[in-house]
């Protein structure tokens, strides 16, 4: 039986640290639910760390609802959050219910998440009435990265502080059931944590969140180009792959592989039979 949306709030009013991992196909959503992770999101990030973009920005709806299915088949256990990606539900209600309802319907997810804080709030209370689990996502909002000016640090103002504090009142008032607080001071971030009754998984926003989420890929090493500076490495997966494919090309070109122990193996008589006819 799946983790749900119970079960992650009954983790914050137990003091339980909550784990979330991006998954992005189907053996890396195995290797992350195996280890026991309680959540894993579908990130908008494939955008970036999987498919080479330079932002969230380019990510349909039918690449979201691919990737996201392959992690659903691979896993049966932990919650699975799909993101709903840019400009497919800021157009109105109606656009945002119809496209969460595919993350469910179609894909198997069991929850989605959205960016922004108190101007979503009432979509939020949409889908949420309309039987949807929404996880918010408020602080860096990678969607909204050109409006922010880059991947900066949010809330470190009073005035944006503030707002912060009113967003993540709002997504709870609206009915969410998670937040993701990203790329926030740890002090900001405690005090969210504190007044929210719903859980806050940090991801850049310091120890005190109810739970903590990371890209895959980040804390991997996978993904070489950059390192956000809240992810900590955890392997050096990219030179462990790049060492085992030089192995690969060296035994190839000096005859060591394949082996008889990776061959196949027939009657010899077939073959004279062969060479017999020739």
């Amino acid at each position: 039986m799946r983790v749900n949306i119970r079960d992650i709030q009954r983790m914050k009013q137990r003091q339980e640290k909550i784990v979330m991992l991006t998954a992005y196909d189907y053996p890396s959503a195995q290797s992350v639910e195996s280890a026991g992770v309680n959540i894993i999101l579908v990130g908008d990030s494939l955008g970036q760390v999987v498919l080479g973009y330079e932002s969230t920005i380019p990510v349909t709806m039918d690449m979201m609802l691919h990737h996201t299915k392959a992690v659903v088949r691979g896993t049966g256990k932990a919650l699975i959050v799909g993101d709903l990606p840019f400009l497919t539900y800021n157009l109105d209600q109606s656009q945002a219910l119809e496209n969460a309802g595919r993350f469910l319907q179609e894909a198997g997810a069991q929850a989605v998440k959205l960016e922004g804080g108190v101007e979503i709030a009432a979509t939020v209370r949409h889908l949420t009435r309309n039987g949807i689990p929404v996880m918010g996502h408020i602080g860096l909002t990678p969607q909204s990265v050109h409006q922010l000016g880059g991947y900066r640090v949010q809330g470190r103002s009073s005035r944006a502080a503030e707002r912060l504090l009113g967003d993540a009142q709002a997504l709870e008032e609206a009915g969410a059931f998670a937040i993701v607080l990203e790329v926030v001071p740890s002090l900001l971030a405690e005090l969210i944590t504190q007044r929210a009754s719903i859980p806050i998984i940090g991801i850049g926003a310091g120890p005190n969140c109810d739970g903590q989420v990371q890209v895959l890929h980040d804390m991997l090493g996978w993904n070489t180009d950059f390192t956000p500076k809240h992810a900590k490495r955890y392997v050096e997966i990219a030179e462990i792959t790049r060492g085992a494919i030089s192995s690969f090309i060296s035994e190839v070109q000096s005859g060591a592989f394949p082996t008889d122990e990776q061959s196949f193996t027939m009657d010899g008589d077939v073959i004279k039979d062969l060479k017999g006819s020739d």
